[in-house]
């Protein structure tokens, strides 16, 4: 054992002292489930009467245990829903997982719209606002940020250099511009000049672009990459003026000529965008992006559920929440064509559902690629049980659209953009599409942010928590562990994004992530 892995279980055994007298053993979810779950590690032998059984094995916090004997090839359940099928018969008080339960086939019923109802509205005067900041289209900011964005990999270096001329001391004359920040990535060339590939990562960079907490973009391109500024300028209809530039590298004169170029361009616009100001307005106007990341078998009881019970507040108060991760809601695909407004919006999910299966049979892969190993240890079998789970952050109220990776979204209410499941690359198109404030569910403990969008960490279980207080915002295990409602931990969840919309920093603003998580989907051949 390595000395991080005995600081981690002595922090698990100290957080079990702490909880023991408090926390059950297991839990059930659903009076159907064959499984139940361990809210705490439970030792082979342990008799466990509240459910009637004896444990077989050894059983980690977050795993699950069989509440009855499952013959081989039934199927293995938990939220009530099909989360795999034993691949050996499985006794009363076993281990449930992945060397005792795998995938299958089986059927879904889309039965499209028939949970759908309409939403119940706060009044308008009831509403509840942020102090945010009203930019001259009419678009709310939760963040006042001047954005240094590439076209092409060529210009990364060049682009950061010019953000990193802008320290703390730099901008004391302009406290209420919040930073100015590099949006590098690793494409822009070597690709198609058309097709998927660049209208992704065109269609990304204009949602940046636009995004409204920018007071102020420049643009840097080398000059010769196949995704030029000249294209993006026509097709967008961009124009030049106080707080949109432009420059190429090869016509500045080379890296050291272009930096100071860059770094003149950001400083005419720092003026204008000092001028912000923070007013009252309705929570209408929050984005929300939902998003998990090194999740575990309590994601789906604590975290996610919480989160949900937030985004039903928030679009009961007209705002809006965007659900994503195609691959990490397959297997619950069904739950949300159940809540969609009409037929072609549940259609509108199959039908990236089913490119997401042609799309990793193509590349060899599987849908089960995903969970990773650190989801597994964390207690999650397979991507069924896993999209289970992370399909509850999107909360219960009808699913209005589905857009495709990194377009507008229009809002208002509770909708779906595709994307992978990979974090930095789904966040980044949802940013792209419009999110101004993040929720991040983790149990595992990602360590991430999102600029230029303040991202809040929702922790699954105490002892994450415990051990990476810094880098977690909100802790929901006392969903277990003190027995708080999922609907009050909501509650906590929607004030504090109220509180960071209106400028309260989050843990990972706190430790200046959120510059190398800008991750556009990349599709196409490297050429």
């Amino acid at each position: 054992m390595t000395h991080a892995d005995a600081d981690v279980a002595e922090a698990e055994q100290q957080a079990d002292a702490q909880t023991v007298t408090t926390t059950p053993a297991v839990v059930r979810l659903n009076p159907d489930d064959n499984v139940l779950v361990a809210a705490r590690r439970v030792t082979a032998g342990t008799e466990l009467p509240s459910v009637g059984l004896k444990c077989r094995d050894d059983i980690p916090a977050g795993h699950k245990v069989a509440a009855r004997a499952v013959a081989e090839g039934e199927a293995v359940r938990k939220y009530g829903q099909i989360i795999g099928f034993a691949t050996q018969d499985i006794a009363e008080g076993q281990h449930v997982h992945s060397h005792n339960c795998g995938m299958g086939d089986f059927e879904r019923d889309y039965d499209h719209g028939v949970e759908a109802r309409p939403t119940e509205y706060v009044p308008e005067p009831q509403r509840a606002t942020f102090q945010g900041i009203v930019r001259p289209d009419g678009q709310v900011a939760t963040r006042n940020y001047i954005g240094v964005l590439t076209t092409v990999n060529c210009s990364a270096t060049v682009a950061r250099a010019v953000a990193s001329a802008f320290n703390d001391a730099a901008l004391e004359a302009y406290p209420n511009v919040d930073g100015v920040v590099a949006f590098a990535h690793g494409t822009g060339c070597g690709m198609a000049g058309s097709g998927e590939g660049m209208e992704l990562l065109q269609r990304t960079l204009h949602g940046y672009m636009m995004h409204p907490n920018f007071a102020g973009v420049l643009l840097i391109g080398l000059g010769c990459e196949m995704n030029q500024i000249s294209r993006i300028v026509e097709r967008f209809g961009l124009e030049r003026g106080n707080s949109f530039d432009y420059m190429k590298i090869q016509e500045a004169g080379g890296t050291r000529a272009a930096i100071q170029d860059g770094v003149e361009r950001v400083k005419a616009m720092l003026p204008a965008a000092n001028e912000a100001t923070r007013q009252p307005v309705p929570a209408s106007q929050i984005k929300l992006a939902l998003q998990c990341g090194g999740s575990d078998g309590y994601s789906g009881i604590t975290a996610n559920p919480a989160l949900g019970a937030a985004v039903d507040k928030l679009v009961r108060h007209g705002g809006t929440a965007i659900l994503s991760e195609t691959p990490e809601i397959y297997g619950a695909e069904h739950l949300l064509t159940r809540r969609a407004v009409s037929r072609e919006v549940g259609e509108k999910l199959l039908e990236r559902i089913r490119w997401w299966e042609d799309y990793t049979a193509r590349n060899s892969g599987t849908m089960d690629n995903n969970p990773s190993p650190g989801n597994k240890e964390g207690g999650l079998t397979t991507i069924l049980e896993k999209s289970l789970g992370a399909a509850a952050k999107g909360g219960t109220t009808r699913l209005e659209n589905v857009y495709g990776y990194a377009e507008p979204i229009e809002g208002p209410g509770f909708v779906f953009m595709d994307s992978p499941g990979y974090d930095p690359c789904s966040v980044t198109g949802q940013i792209a599409s419009g999110a101004n404030v993040v929720c991040f569910t983790t149990g595992r403990g990602s360590v991430s942010g999102f600029k230029p969008s303040p991202s809040l960490k929702l922790c699954t279980n105490s002892t994450t928590y415990q051990r990476m207080s810094e880098d977690m915002d909100i802790n929901c295990g006392p969903v277990l562990d003190e027995g708080v409602s999922v609907e009050e931990m909501g509650d906590r969840i929607f004030d504090l994004v109220l509180r960071t919309a209106s400028g309260e920093q989050s843990c990972s603003e706190a430790l200046d992530f959120g510059d190398n998580e800008f991750v556009p989907w990349q599709i196409g051949a490297v050429m």
